[in-house]
């Protein structure tokens, strides 16, 4: 008798269905996985057998042959189980076939029969609204995570006997739901604040600019400065994320295995923050079983480079193509993966080997080769992608001892979520595109028109300073960025002063490209 059951695979961070057909036949017994199964989905006859068997149902001793369709891409997971295990009981006679062309089922199954999570949850649920599905059956780990998708009846069951249950009738599972938008009001407990940042108010007001526009920054200073204080509260002041940027982070966090059990929807901007020694493929992604990597976790979020010059040369220059195009392509020979990669680089750095360079209460013991030596380590390509470079001096003492109020992050906060509400209304027709900083050239010429003062500085600065093309943009966007947090809808003088103030590498003369 031959069997139907309709399930789901995630490649890249999308799903497509998959088709579980289960023949049994007279013969010698024996249980063949055709369809290009890899490892895990091979290994996953051993455990359906012995879940049937200590379930109290019986397996089959005859010739049972499961086919996985489409045949020509190659399946890997343990979610297969569940939909097999299904398949062997409805082809055996020992489930009815009701209702199963309507129902993606999925699911890791123990040797006891019960059901344990599965990643990329939430992209199988989205695929099966696309497909018309009516419904969906998973490991209850996983249900908050599915029922975010709205349209689609998701159940969850703790064991394989729930789910044979739920299709004999006996014990129907209950659909769950959940409120979508309390979701997205929620927001994590930041355990820091701005308000512990004593003075570098000039670096604050830099790393606002940022968060406003998402704008990629670097900040430089001697060590001890609070470089990386700074850049861990700099996820505190971030705006809000919108639904479709939600269901896209969830997605790769799904994947990647890192949604912890039980959770619907991850509302919190990511904060990433690798060591130095990550390899390319950690960072941009990859492996024998492609998996998204740092910048890919990042995405709608934060990756923090600390002590940017350390990183290995090869690992800094595969961030050039994620950072112009928001997107991470793996190519390999039997398939092509693209990973979401729109992430807010924040990196830090000393200005030196010894760390003092400029610094006036410290002697510094490289000469001006070994500093252009070590800045050097960061391309110029690379630099010209960073639209805010700043400096970050010592904090001098009295400012350390001082009793002074600073201002705490939600106030900060508050301003950046006003600038990028202006933002998602001058964007509303253009898809994917949330803040200044996604801005293409052609937007920049739409959005950020200059007046003839503004031209003339624009003009003497890129003579000096030797701006290139992409640094100009930049400029631009930084502008257009204090404009709206100014709410003002022209570029002024002052505005793009600011923004120029923030390319101090350039400045120095150091960035080629």
């Amino acid at each position: 008798m031959l069997a139907r059951v309709r399930s789901a695979a995630v490649l890249g961070i999308e799903a497509y269905l998959v088709e579980v057909e289960v023949d049994i036949s007279n013969g010698l017994p024996s249980f063949a996985t055709v369809g290009l199964p890899h490892g895990a989905v091979k290994e996953g006859r051993e455990r359906v057998n012995s879940a049937l068997v200590n379930a109290g149902y019986s397996f089959p001793l005859k010739r049972l042959t499961v086919n996985l369709a489409p045949a020509d891409v190659r399946k890997e997971g343990s979610a297969f189980d569940l939909p097999i295990a299904i398949g062997v009981l409805v082809a055996s006679a020992q489930l009815p076939e009701t209702r199963l062309a309507e129902t993606i089922i999925l699911g890791e199954i123990g040797l006891e029969g019960d059901l344990r999570p599965v990643r990329g949850a939430l992209s199988m649920a989205l695929a099966a609204r696309k497909m018309k599905c009516r419904s969906i059956i998973l490991p209850a780990a996983n249900v908050n995570e599915a029922a975010v998708v709205e349209g689609l009846d998701v159940f969850g069951a703790s064991t394989l006997a729930e789910v044979c249950g739920h299709f004999t009738g006996e014990r129907r599972l209950v659909a769950t739901r959940v409120d979508v938008q309390a979701l997205m009001a929620e927001r994590a407990h930041d355990v820091v604040d701005f308000s512990d940042v004593r003075s570098q108010h000039s670096a604050k007001r830099a790393l606002e600019v940022a968060a406003a526009g998402a704008h990629n920054i670097l900040l430089i200073g001697p060590p001890g400065a609070g470089k990386t204080m700074l850049a861990r509260r700099f996820p505190t002041i971030l705006p809000g994320m919108g639904l479709e940027e939600a269901l896209e982070t969830t997605k790769i966090m799904s994947v990647a295995g890192l949604l912890r059990p039980g959770s619907a929807l991850s509302a919190v901007r990511p904060f990433r923050a690798p060591h130095h020694t990550i390899s390319d493929a950690g960072l941009i992604g990859g492996g024998s079983n492609p998996r998204p990597g740092e910048v890919s976790l990042a995405h709608g979020g934060i990756l923090f480079l600390d002590e940017l010059p350390e990183f290995r040369k090869n690992v800094l220059e595969v961030l050039r193509q994620p950072m112009e195009d928001g997107v991470v392509t793996l190519s390999r020979a039997a398939v092509s993966l693209t990973y979401p990669a729109r992430f807010m680089l924040a990196a830090a750095m000393n200005p030196c080997p010894c760390g003092y360079f400029g610094d006036p209460t410290h002697e510094c013991r490289c000469g001006p080769l070994v500093v252009e030596r070590y800045l050097s380590r960061v391309s110029g390509p690379l630099l010209d992608r960073i639209d805010i470079h700043l400096s970050v001096p010592a904090v001098a003492y009295r400012d350390l001892s001082s009793d002074s109020v600073e201002e705490a992050s939600a106030a900060i906060r508050a301003r950046v979520e006003r600038a990028r509400q202006l933002q998602r209304a001058r964007f509303a027709d253009q898809p994917g595109v949330y803040a200044n900083a996604h801005m293409s050239a052609r937007d920049v010429r739409k959005y950020c028109r200059v007046s003839s003062e503004v031209e003339t500085l624009l003009r003497t600065a890129i003579t000096k300073l030797g701006l290139s093309a992409r640094a100009y943009h930049r400029v631009l966007k930084i502008a257009r960025t204090i404009a709206d947090l100014a709410d003002q809808a022209e570029l002024l003088p002052m505005h793009v002063a600011e923004a120029i103030q923030y390319r101090s590498l350039d400045r120095r003369g150091v960035a080629k490209v």
